[in-house]
């Protein structure tokens, strides 16, 4: 936000009516629509896929780009700077529960249901040689074998560079604080390539998982959830990244100052949202 906002807007500003709301909507729908066409082998699935996430691009660029407008003009007061803050705070929140849904999936799945088709009549109600033990391979005659991903060393080194990145952020956060600009750029530069390289390491790795382990989105419920985890908490980088790489331009163009700086503040929270995120998976799925 703007220096200038505290005394320029001791208002709350109001928005007029806005047209990216509808946009992102419809984003959302054909996002749906082709991620589900995607998944289940359909023709259209890519084009639909595609077309949701040009919208989607299109609403971000344009919505973003009104929000900044306004903030460097001064039209944000501390009370809008405060419904920020607590908007962003429950956004993250919501992706808490997001990320507790599928682990919450996998501890069903793993600690709860596998016991109990264990205590079942196998030959009456599963396949004879059912075993229950996790990673399972069921049901027989339909999951190719496969292997499991390990901790070693992909997911050991992206746990060290999201670490690392959560470092480097909080250093170029303090030393926003202290109106260093120099030094913002240059740390909030090195978490973005530590970003970008955690998901070249992902791309490596979902190749050797296919290639080399067999292990696909449709290898059982380990399958399955070791891809929804992994794969959405990927996208929660990239998404991260891109928030970090706005912020990163903003400070080039003289944007913040050392006392009013919210969206680098909700991108650091999202960001280490990100890490904690992580540290989970990098313990349940690769570890246990």
């Amino acid at each position: 936000m703007s220096s200038a906002t505290h005394d320029q807007a001791p208002y709350y500003y109001v928005p007029s009516p806005s047209k990216w709301p509808m946009v992102g909507a419809i984003s959302m729908f054909f996002f749906m629509v082709g991620m589900s066409g995607t998944v289940n082998d359909q023709a259209y699935g890519p084009y639909v896929l595609a077309l949701g996430l040009g919208i989607l691009a299109y609403m971000f660029f344009g919505w973003f780009a009104e929000v900044i407008r306004e903030s460097e003009q001064g039209s944000y007061s501390d009370r809008v700077d405060s419904s920020f803050r607590w908007s962003m705070g429950w956004f993250i929140f919501s992706e808490v529960m997001f990320f507790a849904a599928f682990f919450g999936a996998l501890f069903y799945a793993r600690v709860l249901v596998m016991p109990w088709l264990g205590d079942l009549d196998h030959k009456a109600f599963l396949w004879p040689d059912f075993s229950a033990q996790w990673p399972n391979a069921g049901p027989a005659g339909v999951v190719e074998p496969f292997q499991t991903m390990g901790p070693f060393w992909i997911p050991t080194i992206n746990t060290a560079l999201l670490l690392t990145s959560g470092v480097t952020l909080t250093i170029a956060h303090h030393a926003l604080r202290e109106n260093h600009r120099e030094k913002v750029i240059l740390w909030l530069g090195l978490t973005i390539v530590l970003g970008a390289v955690f998901m070249g390491f992902q791309a490596y790795e979902y190749i050797h998982a296919y290639r080399d382990l067999n292990l696909k989105l449709s290898s059982g419920i380990f399958g399955s959830t070791f891809y929804l985890l992994t794969g959405f908490h990927g996208f929660h980088v990239f998404v991260g990244t891109l928030m970090l790489l706005v912020v990163w331009f903003r400070l080039l163009k003289g944007h913040f100052s050392a006392d009013r700086h919210f969206a680098f503040e909700g991108a650091a929270w999202y960001w280490h949202f990100v890490d904690v995120v992580w540290l989970g998976l990098y313990v349940i799925v690769y570890w246990l």
